[in-house]
Parts: structure tokens; sequence; C-alpha cells
């Protein structure tokens, strides 16, 4: 009987809706795949990131063919699980795969703003999205596209319970980094299994799902820490940890690895993967089969990274040197003066070293630039239309 009126409900929103964009109720929901299709995998080719003479750089293997780990929900930490929901979906265990609230509300701003401005998706939804729409549906921010979704949500409710649910989601999930899965995620930033993760790891992993390439830890560690305190904000109130366990974890320093794996230029590899996202969207990434030229010379790129590395040790070598200094990475960008091409970058001397924090890319981080801003001052200074429009 609870299913019934939830089925009537549904029905009616539908179809209430669907007048409003006037249309029907049978066109909104034509060609809906079945919630069985779920355990279809399918393998895409591979994508390759090359140089600028197509030598390769990195391969990306398609996330069902090997790098992809599906886990037990019983082997993933709790804080996990609650970080999760509390960021995504914090009604996932009440409601029926749809947030009749969250459409609704979803709904009016959408109508009346004129324009898709807000989401509502559950995570039952996204599970939708990301395995049973088909790829040119996914991207659609539609009306039409959020109801067949909450539709296929429901059905999918009868048929998995709200554990395989969430343990698809977080199985199936887009983390950044190459990294489709919480597994994968864990290894990938963390260097660790998922079953080793604490609640600031989580609160952090949480966070990327929103969007991996925005707030990548090792790319941008600014904003990857403001949203992992909104996420360990929303578990406070949830209830799920109290304010003190929330500052804890927001103030310990977070220690990123990552394992050996064949790759070249790797600091610019995920540079160029983070554009991608931007430019194409998860989905696309997702399908593979690209071939990415970029700009770098791997030539260069292996200078650089020697120049680097042997600098370096001649620092930590000088006898003569200050024993309060103290280096042990260092970053460098080489730039085509004509057209602003990168030739190459390296972002610490070794990316695997996850004693000095080697994945993060130091060439992209924020920090004073010094001495080094003095050219450009002066270059300013004695432009002589600056000199001309002064009167000098």
């Amino acid at each position: 009987m609870k299913h019934l009126g939830l089925f009537r409900y549904l029905i009616l929103l539908i179809g209430g809706l669907t007048v409003i964009m006037g249309g029907s109720v049978a066109s909104v929901l034509a060609g809906l795949p079945s919630p069985e299709r779920l355990a279809e995998n399918q393998v895409a080719p591979s994508t390759h990131i090359l140089d600028r003479h197509g030598r390769l750089l990195y391969e990306v293997i398609d996330p069902q063919g090997g790098k992809h780990t599906p886990v037990p929900l019983s082997a993933i930490p709790q804080a996990c699980h609650q970080a999760v929901i509390a960021t995504e979906d914090s009604r996932f265990y009440q409601h029926p795969g749809f947030d009749l609230r969250a459409i609704a509300r979803a709904a009016w701003q959408d109508l009346r703003e004129r324009r898709i401005v807000s989401g509502g998706s559950t995570i039952t939804q996204q599970v939708v999205r990301n395995l049973l729409l088909p790829p040119q549906e996914r991207g659609q921010r539609t009306l039409r596209r959020k109801l067949r979704e909450a539709w296929l949500a429901w059905r999918l409710t009868r048929h998995y319970s709200k554990d395989e649910i969430l343990a698809l989601y977080l199985n199936q999930s887009y983390f950044g980094h190459f990294a489709y899965g919480i597994e994968a995620a864990a290894q990938a930033y963390f260097g660790k299994h998922v079953t080793e993760l604490d609640l600031a790891e989580c609160a952090l992993l949480a966070g990327l799902l929103q969007s991996p390439a925005a707030y990548n830890p090792l790319e941008h560690p600014e904003a990857a820490a403001a949203r992992q305190r909104v996420v360990l904000d929303l578990m406070v109130k949830d209830g799920y940890i109290t304010p003190e366990e929330a500052d804890l974890a927001a103030a310990e320093p977070l220690r990123f690895a990552s394992s050996p794996f064949p790759i070249e230029a790797p600091h610019f590899v995920m540079y160029v993967q983070g554009l991608l996202e931007e430019m194409f969207g998860i989905e696309r990434l997702r399908a593979g089969g690209l071939r990415v030229y970029t700009s770098l010379d791997l030539d260069l790129q292996r200078t650089a990274e020697s120049v680097v590395r042997r600098r370096l040790r001649e620092i930590q070598e000088d006898e003569n040197a200050s024993p309060e200094l103290r280096m042990d990475s260092a970053a460098l960008v080489a730039l085509d003066p004509r057209t602003g091409e990168i030739l190459a970058m390296v972002g610490s001397p070794d990316y695997f070293d996850a004693r000095i924090n080697g994945a993060v890319n130091g060439a992209l981080a924020l920090r004073q630039p010094g001495s080094a801003i003095k050219p450009i001052t002066y270059a300013v200074a004695f432009d002589p239309e600056q000199a001309a429009r002064a009167g000098r």
C-alpha cells in the first residue's frame, strides 16, 4: 500500500509538471531503460594524453578495465557514508529514491527563473543518471530529464536496498584524478585503501563529488580545504559528528601520496586532466577514446626534471648553507614567450614522494612572487606610451 501511494504521488507530480511543460506523461517516460541494466559494463577505449610530438605521456585506462575496484559497503568507513549522505542527499534513507520536496522546490525555482537554477537530485537519481540514462541525456539540464530520473529512481528502489544503492554510488562515482569509485580515490589521493580513511579524508573525498576538478586538493588546496569544511559542517548539522570533531578534522594536516604508475610529466598530465573535465565534462572523459595532443615537449620536460633535482641536491649538499635552510621541493614551468604554451611543468622533484607531498603541484600553488615581479614592474615603468601619457 505504501508503494502504491508513492506511485500515485509520483504519477501526479509527473503529470502535473508535464502539463505545465505542454507534453504528456507517455512522452516524458518513453524509452527509459530497465533498472536491471545496472549490471551492464561497457568497456571504453583508452584515452591517450600526448606531448607536442605525439609521444605518450599517459594512457587513461577505462575504469572498468582494471583500475576500478568495487568494495562492499561494509569495507567503507562509516564516516565516508555519513559525509556523502550529509553532502549529497541528507534524506537518503527516508525518501523513496526521489525527494518530493526537493523536486517541487527545484521545479518552482526553475519555472520562476525560466531556466534551470536548482538541482534536487538524490543519490539514487545520480546513480540513475550515471548508469542508466544515455550519455547524450546525462548532461541535459531540463525538467524532463529530472522527471525521468525520478521515475527510474523510484523503480530502482523497488529492485535494490538503500545500502546497495549507496554502495553503487560510492563505487561508481568519479572523484577526479582519474579515480572512479572511493577505493580508487583513496589510493589516488592518499596512497591507502578505503578501509584506512579517517574522518578528515572522508570529508575531503565527499566534497570532490560536486566538482572534482574545482576541488582537486593537489591543484587547488585552498578550495579543497574550504569544501572539506562545508562537508564537516553539514555532518555536524545532521548530527553525525560534534563541532569539536569537525574542528579537529579540519585542522588535520593531510598527507597526499600516489602509488607509482607509468606516466610522464605527472603534474602536467593531472593539470591537463582538470582542463579536459572543464572543457568536455566527466561523462565524455569516462567514455574514453580521446587522443589529447598537448603543448609539452617531453625532451624539455625531462631536462627540467633533471635540473630541479640537481639544483636541490646542490643546495642540500652545500656545506656553507645555513643550517636553518631546509629545501626539499621546488617547481618549474617553462613557457614559449611568443605563444604562452607550456613546454615543461615540474610540480615537485618527485611526484611519488609522500614525504614532501610530491603529488601536490607546486607550479600551480599560490605564493608571493618576490623579486620575480621586478622585471614586469620595470617594463611598465619604461613603457614609452606610459611615459608619454605622463608628459615625460
